[in-house]
């Protein structure tokens, strides 16, 4: 018995392997951070998950989730253990008292795509059409007006040979000396003989050298703007993003970024339905992670869209986990070794590039 005893004791003081516990990994997003292939998951996010699993010898099973809402609702509420995907990290969800992040393995930009296709005629000639044009025109002949009556007032009755007591034809005449004065070409057959017609005329060719240059300015400047212009969107720069409609993602930071920039969001559900809605010309431009929209474009090469020249805000992703998890220092560690071995930029790279 006693012999027994000490046997057992023996063997309860060995030491044998323990096994880890499955982990429940919640997935959500699209690619190229998630992908699912004949019911197999891969991307970026999945593929770092991975690899890091792997390194820590840590079992595990994936969990789809509908939404980037949901997988952290079921980090908070205990349902799932983890949660991996293009999960920005935020102030607002750093607030999140249930839960924490890693750090991030990813850093990235919010994009906005917008349309590309060949600017019409109508495209480029809509600078000399529009209302600086169109005034600057208009003033101009307002001013020729007012001259032709102004000189036609002094020279009627000293020069009615050249500017006849009619009032139409008087002032036609005047109209058309101011004409010849204000483009320089001066032919000579008007000239006013008063000396208040002469100080009118004076008068009017120096305002003519300063109505030339403003107007050969703005001609140029429309030109200019007409021959730089490469799309028809309206969106050039940040600000122009005010009043627009912009589709944005359900349940994404790219809701965030609408507001932050003031547009008309439409909320969309995913972004197959936003892309769909830009192509159909419903709306003026998709915001979302860069990434994905990089991704969308490389596995879409026909469409006519393009990334706009200029990000919307840097993002940074990383996992969730329960707050206070024993997991986050060793994922941390395993996802920093990654970075610096270059495993993490290979991953990415496969995939993007």
């Amino acid at each position: 018995m006693r012999a027994l005893l000490l046997t057992g004791i023996l063997f309860l003081s060995l030491p044998f392997p323990v096994l880890a516990k499955e982990l429940r990994v919640g997935v959500s997003g699209s690619p190229p951070f998630v992908t699912d292939q004949n019911g197999e998951l891969g991307g970026i996010s999945i593929e770092i998950w991975k690899s890091v699993a792997r390194r820590l010898d840590q079992p595990y099973k994936f969990i789809v989730q509908k939404s980037t809402e949901a997988n952290i609702k079921a980090v908070s509420n205990g349902t799932i253990d983890v949660a991996i995907g293009p999960i920005s990290i935020t102030p607002n969800r750093l607030a999140n008292p249930k839960i924490d992040f890693t750090q991030p393995y990813f850093h990235g930009y919010e994009g906005l795509l917008v349309p590309q296709k060949a600017p019409s005629l109508i495209t480029r000639l809509r600078p000399f059409i529009g209302w600086a044009a169109l005034s600057s025109i208009g003033g101009l002949l307002t001013l020729l007006f007012i001259f032709g009556n102004l000189i036609w007032l002094a020279e009627r009755r000293k020069n009615p040979a050249q500017f006849p007591r009619q009032y139409l034809h008087g002032i036609g005449n005047g109209m058309w000396f101011g004409l010849v004065t204000l483009t320089t070409v001066g032919y000579g057959d008007r000239a006013p003989l008063s000396r208040s017609g002469r100080a009118i005329a004076g008068i009017w060719m120096v305002m003519s050298l300063v109505a030339v240059s403003s107007i050969t300015a703005g001609l140029a400047s429309a030109f200019t703007l007409s021959l730089a212009r490469i799309a028809p969107s309206a969106i050039r720069t940040k600000s122009d993003l005010r009043g627009k409609t912009i589709a944005v993602i359900d349940g994404t930071t790219s809701q965030k970024w609408g507001q932050v920039y003031e547009t008309d969001a439409l909320i969309t559900d995913d972004l197959n339905e936003a892309i769909g809605l830009l192509e159909k010309g419903k709306v003026e431009g998709v915001i979302f992670d860069e990434a994905p929209l990089r991704y969308y474009l490389k596995q879409n090469k026909g469409l006519k869209l393009k990334l706009a020249n200029f990000h919307l805000a840097i993002q940074t992703y990383g996992f969730i986990l329960p707050m206070g998890s024993e997991l986050r220092n060793n994922l941390n560690i395993e996802l920093l070794d990654m970075q610096r071995d270059g495993e993490t930029k290979g991953i990415k790279d496969k995939l993007l590039d």
